[in-house]
């Protein structure tokens, strides 16, 4: 049965229903779940992580309903026990959701444009992310660090895309500095992470393609003794190695 679900789940029309379908309850679930996530509030950070990340975990579990979209974690040895830096490929929406399964609660770097989506962004809020103004230049990469070392701190790891936006597969985004400098200037742990979600949830389209998307997580790098530029070059080089096997 199984089988043959993904047999009919791999033709074009059945894949757009299917994420149609997964897409119609999204709409509906968010703005009920946002509403609730702000009632989390008086809760600690990472408490209201660990709530607010039942969404997640919802969503994933539809997509795999409707689309038929599963994962497998390749390096989860890796995965330091204390909070850390993840350093991550961005190709989907879908790796912000499976991160909150794979790793402890944990914070998104964003624009802080982010927040002011109705219903989304006030759920979003209630994560404690860094949202910053990316036009703010150097001044925001000071309050990158200052709100980073408090969200570790806190026992809240922190997730930061290099290419800062969704890259189609099998293209390369330019590694900014942001997300290695907020590591040196902590002197925290970073945690490099590849993944191919982009051949399942594709920029900029509601279809969703059947098939397991893997999650490749690698070596930590400690950032205690590097400047931010050699940070950047460690991750970049790993992350577009194993891009490359996973692609």
């Amino acid at each position: 049965m199984k089988q043959h679900n993904v047999l009919l789940a791999s033709t074009p029309k059945r894949m757009l229903i299917r994420s149609i379908i997964f897409t119609i309850g999204q709409w509906l679930f968010t703005p009920i779940f946002s509403v609730f996530a702000i009632f989390t509030f008086p809760f600690s950070r990472v408490t209201r992580n660990k709530i607010i990340s039942l969404w997640a975990r919802t969503m994933l579990w539809w997509l795999r309903v409707t689309c038929n979209i599963t994962y497998v974690v390749k390096g989860a040895e890796h995965i330091p026990e204390t909070p850390c830096v993840i350093l991550a490929k961005h190709q989907s929406a879908w790796e912000t959701l499976a991160f909150q399964l794979i790793f402890p609660a944990q914070v998104y770097v964003m624009k802080r444009e982010l927040l002011w989506i109705p219903f989304f962004g006030w759920g979003l809020a209630m994560t404690s992310p860094i949202a910053i103004n990316r036009s703010a230049g150097r001044e925001a990469l000071k309050q990158l660090v200052a709100l980073g070392k408090k969200r570790l701190s806190a026992g809240l790891w922190v997730v930061v895309f290099p290419e800062g936006t969704r890259i189609a597969p099998k293209q390369h985004g330019k590694f900014h500095i942001g997300g290695a400098w907020l590591a040196s200037g902590t002197k925290a742990t970073v945690l490099p992470v590849a993944h191919n979600a982009g051949h399942c949830w594709a920029k900029n389209t509601i279809m969703k393609k059947p098939g397991v998307i893997t999650v490749s997580v690698g070596p930590p790098i400690d950032c205690s003794q590097l400047k931010p530029d050699a940070v950047n070059t460690q991750v970049e080089s790993w992350i577009k190695a194993e891009m490359a096997t996973l692609e």
